[in-house]
């Protein structure tokens, strides 16, 4: 007798589940992002790979200068973002996800990679050139080495993206403008 019972108020208990959370908005099932995370309506095509993205938030990133405010990042920034925390981190921040970076004990001490005050100034292609030929190559710190090889152009270029939407003041124009842009590579 118990049994059925159990059985009849776990079937009950979960069919009234179901419709709860059918009819709340937090599990309307949708493939695109809210408003609030905007979304464009169609599909963009990536500037080096050709291929079709959707575009829309993808991230956030805590604004470096003010972490109660959050920068929205598209897919392109996001895939910056990873790059910047497995490649950059210990040398362009003054923390590190595992701690203090490196960066205090360099000589020149670097940028801080949200330095708008500096990077801004630069056009997309000098930051791309400091990026793929290391700083020896175009007349800067040896201490940055070429990632040319180590990283694609799609990278360079997602981590550029992510350069210019976390620039402290913030950046003033397109976020990555070059497409079609060649680095030399040779040695």
């Amino acid at each position: 007798m118990k049994i059925p019972v159990i059985y009849v108020s776990v079937l009950i208990g979960s069919l009234v589940l179901s419709f709860a959370v059918k009819n709340s908005k937090a599990s309307q099932a949708c493939w695109c992002w809210s408003q609030g995370q905007g979304m464009v309506a169609k599909p963009i095509v990536h500037r080096v790979s050709k291929e079709y993205l959707s575009y829309g938030s993808y991230g956030m990133e805590p604004d470096w200068s003010n972490s109660q405010n959050l920068l929205p990042l598209n897919y392109e920034q996001e895939q910056g973002k990873r790059i910047f925390y497995q490649q950059c981190v210990w040398c362009h921040a003054d923390s590190t996800p595992s701690g203090p970076s490196n960066r205090s004990n360099l000589t020149p001490i670097p940028h801080l990679m949200n330095d708008g005050e500096a990077l801004n100034k630069m056009k997309d292609i000098e930051i791309i050139r400091i990026i793929a030929e290391g700083g020896r190559r175009v007349g800067r710190s040896a201490m940055m080495p070429p990632y040319g090889e180590t990283l694609s152009m799609d990278e360079i270029y997602d981590l550029l993206a992510y350069i210019r939407v976390i620039a402290n003041p913030a950046y003033p124009g397109n976020a990555v403008s070059g497409s079609g842009l060649s680095v030399n590579h040779s040695k």
